[in-house]
């Protein structure tokens, strides 16, 4: 796609606090996500597992959705029906949001939500070059014009003024799954809906504990593309990674979080100090980018 994501990173950060205008959640289809995580980027069973593999487990987190329509299949958790692929609570994983000091669109440096790979400085993805880097974020933003849906280019540009989306056209995009075609490639289905009493609340505070989040890392690792079934030892095995997991991405989401309780974003530090100290890569700079 040809972009100008220079300043920008709309698609990565939270931008709602700084908008002039009142926005809601990018979103593809009609369920009400249960938590308030903006753009969540979905991973592939493929992309979660190599995030696991190069430890990165302690980054991933899940999504489930309200069933508001009768119609749609459910299942009751913590009284809510929750969104389900027949009997089991639907799920995707997606990347942590952390709070970061950032200043997109020329605005000031706000403590806004953003990828946990963002350099709060450069606006850059300190993953863009690397084989982790997830295919919706290659793509995109190729599955919203595909699915003829706004793109957050679109409504920076409304927002903010300038020439975000360069070409409009809809290319041929990869890991556009839809309908049975996701289940157990990018929709996941949780095999036990009474393990889940008390996610949904912790859901909807942001407040997962480490063992949520392995658990649903662990079903997507084990799942089986096309079915809902789950390969209980793979599943075990990415569960073990995502607990044992200490990053630098994971750590850095932790300082981050206690920071913006206490810091205003002008006196907050640099990512090189809060991130590259700790072992994340360095980005180029919009001088030297291709």
């Amino acid at each position: 796609m040809d972009v100008d994501c220079e300043g920008c990173a709309g698609c990565c950060i939270d931008w709602r606090p700084v908008s002039p205008a009142p926005s809601d959640h990018e979103r593809r289809g009609p369920r009400r996500p249960l938590d308030d995580v903006y753009n969540l980027v979905p991973l592939t069973r493929d992309e979660v597992a190599a995030f696991v593999r190069a430890g990165f487990g302690d980054v991933l987190v899940p999504r489930m959705w309200a069933a508001d329509d009768e119609s749609d299949a459910a299942v009751e958790v913590d009284g809510v029906r929750v969104a389900a692929v027949g009997d089991r609570p639907a799920f995707f994983v997606g990347l942590r949001k952390p709070p970061k000091p950032v200043a997109p669109f020329g605005t000031e440096r706000t403590w806004l939500d953003a990828c946990v790979f963002l350099d709060p400085e450069t606006l850059q993805c300190r993953i863009h070059d690397d084989d982790l880097y997830p295919d919706e974020c290659a793509d995109y933003p190729g599955h919203n014009l595909a699915l003829d849906q706004r793109s957050e280019c679109e409504r920076v540009e409304e927002a903010f003024g300038g020439d975000r989306l360069l070409d409009a056209d809809a290319p041929d995009v990869s890991g556009l799954l839809l309908g049975p075609h996701a289940v157990g490639s990018k929709l996941f289905a949780y095999p036990d809906a009474d393990e889940l009493a008390g996610t949904v609340e912790r859901m909807r505070r942001g407040d997962l504990t480490d063992a949520d989040r392995a658990a649903f890392v662990g079903v997507a690792v084990g799942s089986r593309p096309g079915s809902t079934e789950v390969d209980e030892s793979r599943a075990a095995a990415a569960r073990e990674s995502v607990l044992d997991a200490a990053s630098w991405a994971g750590e850095a989401v932790e300082a981050w979080t206690e920071l913006a309780g206490s810091v205003d974003a002008d006196d907050a530090p640099a990512g090189e100090s809060v991130e590259v100290a700790r072992g994340a890569p360095e980005t180029p700079g919009w001088d030297d980018a291709a």
